[in-house]
């Protein structure tokens, strides 16, 4: 019998909770989906892993871990599922392992991470509309990307384009465009009150710290300072 997996590869996140309501109930819907699939996990940041099994004493695998896992167990048709936004420097890690390992088993293919096609982009686009549309005037929302020093840090800036003249905004945390050029936008639109929201599979560090803290440099903070 042809023993068929899927790999369903993240980021990761070292927040318990929204780590089960987020990558948790996904995977659990990736198993109901594909029910002749047997579903397994990798996370793609070694400190994010490295921190789980310090205060949880919880292993998870990285990609090659789990890969070596599932060629010792027998599987020969293996998927592996990116539950990543952006193709980005996380997401070649994923291609990355396509490359070594794909002699060593009968099927090994990557999926796309959400953003890959302009279709993407537009069912993306259309449902952050929708999450602002009933707004009244005055008021957005300013969603938070991670962002990347990958050449992919243009997405962010691309869905922050396609969403011009609604009521929602795209940012990044760590590439273009941040929440400065941001402001500047909502200004311009005269918005005075904003919701900030993640746009990130997990709601983790980035947006407890950098989005929704007091500390100096959080996206509260800076909005509030140039209220």
């Amino acid at each position: 019998m042809n023993k068929k997996a899927i790999l369903a590869v993240s980021f990761g996140t070292t927040y318990p909770e929204t780590r089960e309501k987020t990558i948790g109930a996904t995977e659990k819907k990736i198993s109901k989906e594909f029910p002749d699939y047997d579903v397994f996990r990798a996370f793609t940041s070694t400190i994010v892993r490295k921190r789980i099994y310090k205060n949880e004493g919880i292993k998870v695998d990285s990609i090659q871990e789990a890969l070596d896992k599932l060629r010792a167990q027998g599987y020969e048709e293996v998927y592996l599922q990116s539950l990543h936004i952006i193709p980005g420097i996380e997401y070649q890690l994923v291609q990355n392992a396509i490359d070594g390992y794909s002699p060593q088993f009968k099927k090994l293919v990557a999926t796309p991470p959400l953003l890959d096609k302009f279709a993407d982009y537009e069912q993306l686009v259309n449902f952050l509309k929708k999450q602002s549309a009933y707004l009244p005037s005055g008021k957005a929302i300013l969603w938070m990307g991670h962002g990347t020093a990958h050449s992919a840090f243009t997405t962010y800036a691309c869905l922050d384009h396609m969403l011009a003249g609604t009521k929602s905004y795209v940012g990044a945390v760590e590439s273009y465009p941040d929440v400065h050029d941001e402001i500047k936008r909502l200004k311009h639109a005269k918005v005075e009150k904003v919701y900030m929201q993640p746009l990130m599979m997990v709601a983790g560090n980035h947006a407890h710290n950098d989005m929704a803290s007091d500390q100096p440099n959080s996206w509260k903070t800076v909005l509030k300072e140039n209220d």
